[in-house]
């Protein structure tokens, strides 16, 4: 991807804001998250240079909640590696020791980092624009991963609200982490006002931000799971406790 240098400072970080938005990175993931089950010693991930003319490095790394760069108690190998064009390879998270000192009742979340970097060019007044990939990490001890048929029966189901004031609190009774992306009042309605996705902990609450009043009686909360899909809850509300309807929740969506 080139530039012509010949453009005033405010112009030139127009323009790169512009190409970082629309460019497509060269390096793709076949994932949108990592599930890392405790009883495995590490999970493998495909990768693949989608450029078919230049070779790109794939560098990788996981970062702690905070955002900070870790090296322990996941590690990813190997961190650096060429990708000729168009071609595929795998990266792997392996668990090191440490990591049977984490929370074993519950998950831990973790974020992990793919950062393409392109070739030098040996263009003059060219600029170069390195896409990175960053993902949700979840280390699920072995003594908490569903069998096949917990996995019939979502944890996401066993979400409940609790209006408190003018908003409603989500409540997360189980071990696993629960990521929210849409919340609405009804299944056909628009996405309620000042909602943002959210990540309710294991054995946690957090604060939704529409206000109750906007979400209504009856709930419609979209979850992400494993696999990426996105199924939505529907929630019948009695006084100030909303369960999720199983009638009203199909789980075949």
């Amino acid at each position: 991807m080139t530039l012509n240098a010949r453009l005033t400072p405010l112009a030139f970080a127009f323009v790169a804001l512009c190409l970082a938005n629309n460019a497509k990175g060269a390096i793709g993931l076949d994932r949108t998250r990592v599930i890392f089950e405790g009883g495995k010693e590490a999970v493998s991930m495909n990768i693949t240079n989608n450029n078919t003319q230049l070779p790109y490095l794939a560098q990788g790394w996981i970062e702690d909640e905070q955002g900070k760069k870790i090296i322990s108690p996941l590690a990813v190998l190997p961190p650096v590696q060429r990708l000729e064009p168009g071609k595929n390879s795998q990266v792997k998270v392996q668990a090191l020791p440490a990591a049977k000192l984490l929370a074993q009742d519950r998950e831990t979340v973790y974020y992990f980092n793919l950062r393409e970097i392109p070739p030098r060019s040996d263009k003059a007044n060219t600029l170069q624009i390195a896409l990175q990939t960053r993902i949700k990490l979840f280390y699920r001890p072995a003594s908490i991963v569903p069998s096949q048929q917990e996995l019939a029966n979502p944890w996401q189901e066993k979400l409940t609200l609790t209006r408190q004031g003018d908003h409603y609190q989500v409540n997360n009774p189980t071990p696993y982490f629960i990521t929210l992306v849409d919340a609405r009042s009804a299944r056909d309605a628009k996405t309620a006002a000042d909602f943002e996705p959210l990540m309710v902990p294991p054995k946690g609450s957090l604060k939704l931000g529409p206000s109750a009043a906007a979400l209504g009686a009856t709930p419609y909360l979209t979850y992400v799971n494993d696999y990426g899909g996105r199924p939505t809850l529907a929630f019948s509300c009695s006084g100030n406790d909303c369960k999720v309807d199983l009638n009203a929740s199909p789980r075949n969506e």
